[in-house]
């Protein structure tokens, strides 16, 4: 499994531990142990010229992802094949901001924010009730069994 992190938000970030993170991801949600995902750590101004590029919204964003393969979770029988999940950029600033005002720490942000770019990649949405409701109990479910705690509580723009 290729798993990358390219920290270029000036911020110090526990890389290793989003790394391992992706690591349970994929194999929870049988993921092939070579699909590829790229991890981009931005600054405020690269992540408001990516949404605005992305997603014609102007403004910094927490997290954007974008798939590559379109590949989805897999099972015991039969995992992901083989390919490019995609690429994840995460802003540790706007990140920072989201983690104080719900009370928990940054790098707790930053985990929910991998976690849920993540599982975009993989195709989960939660522009509607139902979809919201299944892509935040996965969340929830893969933070709690990661870091053997409470999941934070959601911050998504």
């Amino acid at each position: 499994m290729s798993i990358e992190v390219n920290n270029e938000s000036g911020v110090t970030v526990d890389e290793a531990q989003l790394v391992a993170l992706a690591r349970f991801v994929f194999e929870r949600l049988y993921i092939h142990p070579q699909a590829e995902l790229s991890i981009l750590l931005v600054d405020e101004p690269a992540m408001e010229k990516l949404h605005l590029e992305l997603m014609d919204e102007p403004g910094a964003t927490d997290v954007l992802s974008v798939p590559m393969d379109e590949l989805t979770p897999g099972t015991p029988d039969k995992p992901t094949p083989q390919g490019m999940l995609g690429d994840i950029a995460v802003c540790p600033q706007v990140a920072e901001v989201q983690a104080r005002n719900a009370g928990h720490s940054t790098q707790d942000e930053m985990l929910l924010l991998t976690t849920h770019g993540i599982l975009h990649l993989l195709g989960y949405d939660h522009a509607d009730p139902e979809e919201k409701e299944e892509m935040f109990g996965l969340q929830r479910e893969l933070l709690e069994g990661f870091t053997g705690k409470e999941a934070p509580s959601e911050t998504m723009q």
